[in-house]
């Protein structure tokens, strides 16, 4: 019973997103039938057996008439490509393709990738050290005690360890700063200015607590709007 009820909401979903059906591990494939290309992104519409839908994925070579597979993804509707000057009713990020080498055609870029105190995939651990500056709070202190910080604007201080760019009109970075509290060490921000891997930043924002953007991408802790302290 619990295995047919799983298959008939895998079946909505497919159904309500207007994507194609995936295989027993959930792998889908499809055929290239457009290509659009910006800056960072490509931008494919692809069918299978269903109706066309498009999907975006960091900026790589495809050819129309290509077969292309691939897991997972994040459905967004009504997204606003500024670039392409067109909005899609419904579009489906992803962070590659199948085959991928881990830093192969997305340039290890990934989609908006969460941090281990949320989100369904996890970053590394960075060997660092970096020392609080004056007036920011510790990543250990914020996530020992998010509810203390809920809604309140902070400065953390840490190193990038990664950087997504222009994902839904803004840039997610993850920082940390060597400290953990229960196995969270990684904080994701939001930002409209840009960010290198590596750098050392200190960044100041506002904290908001589990926000779900849907499809396992969700933070039980995140840094909104960061600037960089200068």
């Amino acid at each position: 019973m619990k295995k047919t009820l799983r298959i008939l909401v895998v079946v909505l979903a497919v159904i309500a997103s207007g994507c194609a059906a995936p295989a027993g591990d959930g792998l889908y494939t499809v055929k290239v039938k457009n290509v659009e290309q910006v800056e960072k992104y490509t931008y494919l519409q692809v069918k299978a057996k269903g109706p066309a839908y498009w999907v975006a994925l960091p900026s790589r070579e495809i050819a129309v008439g290509s077969v292309i597979s691939y897991r997972g993804g994040m459905l967004m509707e009504n997204f606003e490509s500024k670039e392409l000057g067109k909005t899609f009713d419904k579009i489906l990020f992803l962070e590659g393709l199948e085959g991928d080498s881990p830093e192969g055609p997305a340039g290890g870029m990934g989609m908006m990738s969460g941090s281990t105190q949320g989100s369904k995939v996890n970053v590394e651990k960075l060997d660092t050290q970096v020392a609080a500056a004056e007036g920011s709070i510790a990543l250990e202190e914020l996530f020992s005690d998010p509810g203390k910080y809920d809604g309140k604007t902070i400065i953390v201080s840490g190193e990038v360890a990664k950087y997504n760019p222009a994902i839904m009109e803004r840039n997610w970075i993850h920082i940390q700063d060597g400290t953990e509290f229960e196995g969270k060490y990684d904080l994701t921000a939001t930002s409209s200015e840009s960010f290198e891997v590596g750098q050392r930043v200190s960044l100041q924002g506002t904290i908001a607590l589990n926000r779900d953007f849907g499809y396992g991408y969700s933070y039980e802790v995140l840094l909104e709007n960061a600037t960089a302290v200068r």
